[in-house]
């Protein structure tokens, strides 16, 4: 009897050393609609700061490596549907519109495509530094694709700026609403 309770015990403080020597990854964020994600209403020029909060609320971004594989998971949820706004609300919306609807709806796809693009970066630089972490090789192509993805941020950012003071209209697009 005593043989018995001495090995529980030695296996519940072999489990619970080894759970505390394991990082903890917690989940911190909750998955978001697009419309409450969305920096395309009021007006021009403050795109950039718009996304980098929207993309860095709830997270630690000190250490990217650490961002949990739940949230990045959200993250790509997000980001996705950003670009299906794109495609799928901002797109047929100026293509019915005329005038000065249409001139603020395309100013609003630009901080939208600063938003998706701020998502996408954020997403490539966390899988990468995930990959680095765990030892692993970073292709060539991953990240030329994170490259690729800066730059057209950087055009969209200055194309905001240019913008700047410029009505901006938003659209309505829900998106994925589950991981």
């Amino acid at each position: 009897m005593h043989s018995t309770i001495f090995i529980t015990a030695l296996t519940f403080l072999c489990t619970v050393t080894s759970t505390a020597a394991a990082p903890i990854h917690r989940r911190a964020l909750t998955l978001k609609s697009y419309n409450s994600m969305s920096i395309s209403s009021g007006t021009a020029g403050n795109a950039e700061s718009r996304a980098k909060a929207v993309w860095s609320a709830g997270l630690d971004l000190s250490d990217l490596a650490k961002i949990s594989d739940a949230d990045l998971e959200i993250l790509k949820v997000e980001r996705s549907n950003a670009e299906q706004a794109e495609t799928e609300a901002f797109n047929p919306a100026i293509a019915a519109a005329t005038g000065a609807e249409k001139d603020a709806l395309q100013v609003g796809k630009i901080a939208n495509k600063v938003l998706k693009l701020t998502g996408l970066s954020q997403v490539r630089q966390i899988a990468i530094a995930k990959k680095e972490a765990k030892g692993q090789a970073v292709s060539a192509s991953e990240r030329a694709a994170l490259q690729d993805s800066l730059t057209k941020l950087a055009k969209n950012i200055e194309t905001d700026k240019k913008n700047a003071g410029k009505a901006s209209k938003a659209v309505s697009f829900v998106g994925q609403t589950s991981v």
